[in-house]
C-alpha cells in the first residue's frame, strides 16, 4: 500500500493523474479491483465519441507500436480492441456492452496480464451531470490464480488506467 501511495504521489505531482478519485480498492495474489472517477465538461455523447476512438486519447507509451494511432475499437457486442501495424498487431479485448454515450464494458486483459492466464473486465460508464458535463467511471475487475501475483500488478494497472482517464475526460480544447 505505500510504494502505491508513492507511486500516486509522483504521479500526481507530475501532473499525470487529474482524476477526482483512483485506487485500488482491493488487491490480493488472485486479484484486485480498481475504481477511479473524472468528470469533464464534455457531454456523454462527445466522451463517447472521444471512447471509441482510441487515438484521441490512448497514449502511445502504452501501446506495443508506440503509436496509437494503430489502436481501434469496433464498439458494438463481440467488437475487439485491437493494434494492428506493418510489424504486428495485438488483441487487447473483446467488447462485452456498449450503450452509446452510457457504458462501454471490455473483457480486456491489457499488457502484461495477456500471459496470466487472468479474467479481467474493464467497464467504462458514463454519467450524465446537471451542468451539461459527464462523470466517467472506470471499473477494472481482474481474477487468476494466486500465482498471478496480481497484487504486485495493481499499482502500475491502476497508473496507467489513471493516465487514460485523464486524457479522456481532458477540455475539448486540449
Amino acid at each position: 500500500m505505500k510504494q502505491r501511495a508513492g507511486l500516486i504521489a509522483i504521479a500526481v505531482s507530475a501532473g499525470l493523474i487529474g482524476c477526482a478519485n483512483a485506487d485500488v480498492v482491493t488487491a490480493s495474489p488472485d486479484h484486485f479491483t480498481l475504481k477511479l472517477e473524472a468528470e469533464t465538461e464534455l457531454s456523454p455523447d462527445e466522451v463517447w465519441a472521444r471512447l471509441i476512438d482510441p487515438p484521441s486519447w490512448w497514449l502511445p507509451d502504452h501501446t506495443y507500436s508506440g503509436d496509437s494511432a494503430n489502436l481501434s475499437i469496433d464498439p458494438v457486442a463481440g467488437g475487439l480492441w485491437q493494434e494492428n501495424w506493418d510489424g504486428g498487431s495485438v488483441w487487447h479485448g473483446s467488447v462485452l456492452r456498449a450503450e452509446p454515450g452510457k457504458v462501454l464494458v471490455l473483457n480486456a486483459p491489457f499488457g502484461p496480464l495477456q500471459g496470466l492466464a487472468v479474467t479481467s473486465v474493464w467497464t467504462i460508464s458514463l454519467d450524465a451531470q446537471e451542468d451539461g458535463g459527464t462523470k466517467i467511471t472506470f471499473d477494472h475487475v481482474t481474477n487468476g490464480s494466486s500465482a498471478s501475483g496480481l497484487d504486485g500488478l495493481a499499482p502500475a494497472v491502476d497508473f496507467v488506467k489513471s493516465e487514460a482517464l485523464k486524457s479522456l475526460a481532458r477540455p475539448r480544447d486540449e
